[in-house]
């Protein structure tokens, strides 16, 4: 039998047991006014009890003995961004006005990029600084061939980094599947590897099937931009129109990339053969399509970037309807080159504004717990669960009350005010005076 001696040490717990003289791991206990666990409802003066950089548990509490109590501050799971390229981290503002066209938003992407500003790593280094003090603790990340792996292994964020393959002439096949195989012979604590053909324009077929083979064989998820734009539904539908005449100016360009007519589910029937599944943006997916996303909802979801839908101008995205079919969907924020910032809580609000009809429980589960599941790391984040790790974000709510607590989150423009990585602080706010 062990008897155990308990200590307060100012904010904290420790079990000494008696008979060997050891201590146990330390208890740490926090409150705040609300707790969203992302898995059931909130709790009202809700106290999370973290040991070893795990949760122990989420309760109301009335034993105050070492609680260190947050005040009126929202605890949540540290948001997962599902979908960002943080290499356009340091653009101020977006490329291009409101409702710009693809085609020249690419143009403007690709000149920036091959700019001096477009060639730092300190501009991925930037936005992973930036994405923990906007509270995410979890990224999907697609990135370049010689991406800055030490600025991922100098923050305390998780990461599934996707490495971007674009190959739309034959011979560009073998150095892109040469680039994959390699960018999966390691691994890291702090992040995993996937792989993203980026698109049905960019990737010959023989490079999406290879991806979705080795995606199969590793059991690594894929990322790969579809249905993204009208322009580009006219080019896999006919060959033309003004995402084709763009490509064409490209000498890189090949039209044997494209076999007209073809659709958006031609390429989710091959991509469900893969391990899992992100397919990015989904802003055109049909009634088929959406059909057919549901029935592998536990392998495929639909990243939807709310704030970048509305920068290019494309109509009401159909989020109600996919949810109602059983699509899983998680929240992504694009980047900064079609997005004012790489908030989720900003993205959050944007869908509670423009989908009044989704529950809000399901909007926090849309950049938590439904995003950890898209990248297939549900088992370890998403959610303030026994066992999960401890990876938090704090929001300041507003002095008044609501008759749903979620009002207090999404009907507000107060900030997080902390971000805590496996039971630790990685950011606290600059105290106001």
């Amino acid at each position: 039998m062990s008897f155990l001696e308990v200590s307060v040490h100012g904010n904290a717990i420790t079990e000494r047991d008696v008979q060997t003289g050891t201590n146990r791991e330390t208890i740490r206990r926090i409150r705040a006014r609300w707790v969203f666990s992302a898995a059931r409802a909130p709790v009202a003066e809700g106290v999370v009890s973290i040991r070893g950089g795990r949760i122990l548990e989420v309760a109301q509490r009335a034993d105050e003995r070492g609680v260190e109590d947050l005040g009126n501050v929202a605890i949540l799971p540290g948001f997962v961004n599902a979908h960002t390229h943080l290499e356009f981290s340091s653009l101020a503002e977006p490329l291009g006005e409101p409702g710009i066209r693809l085609p020249e938003w690419i143009r403007a992407l690709m000149a920036w990029r091959n700019s001096e500003a477009g060639l730092r790593a300190e501009n991925t280094i930037q936005g992973l600084e930036e994405s923990v003090c906007l509270g995410t603790t979890t990224l999907g990340e697609i990135a370049q061939t010689g991406w800055p792996q030490a600025a991922f292994e100098s923050v305390a964020v998780g990461a599934m980094v996707f490495l971007e393959l674009i190959a739309p002439r034959p011979e560009n096949l073998e150095m892109a599947m040469e680039q994959a195989r390699r960018h999966l012979q390691h691994s890291h604590s702090r992040w995993r590897r996937g792989l993203s053909p980026h698109a049905p324009y960019t990737v010959r077929g023989e490079l999406l099937d290879y991806a979705i083979a080795l995606s199969s064989v590793h059991r690594v998820p894929l990322a790969f931009h579809l249905a993204e734009s009208r322009e580009e539904l006219e080019l896999l539908r006919s060959g033309t129109g003004p995402l084709a005449d763009f490509l064409r100016e490209l000498e890189s360009w090949d039209p044997g990339v494209v076999a007209p007519p073809a659709r958006p589910l031609d390429y989710l029937r091959r991509l469900a053969a893969a391990d899992r599944v992100l397919v990015v943006h989904g802003n055109y997916l049909d009634d088929d399509e959406i059909e057919l996303l549901a029935e592998n909802c536990d392998r495929m979801a639909v990243v939807y970037c709310p704030r970048t839908h509305g920068h290019f101008g494309h109509p009401c995205y159909p989020l109600p309807r996919m949810l109602a079919a059983g699509v899983s969907v998680a929240l992504g924020t694009d980047s900064r080159a079609s997005s004012p910032d790489l908030s989720m809580l900003a993205e959050m609000r944007a869908v509670a504004r423009k989908h009044p009809s989704v529950d809000p429980r399901t909007v926090l589960e849309l950049a938590t717990l439904r995003g950890a599941r898209s990248l297939g790391l549900d088992r370890e984040v998403g959610s303030l669960e026994p066992g999960k790790c401890a990876d938090l974000a704090m929001v300041a709510l507003p002095d008044r009350g609501a008759k749903d607590p979620y009002e207090l989150l999404f009907d507000s423009d107060l900030p997080v005010v902390a971000t805590w990585c496996r039971g630790e602080p990685v950011y606290q706010a600059p105290a106001q005076v």
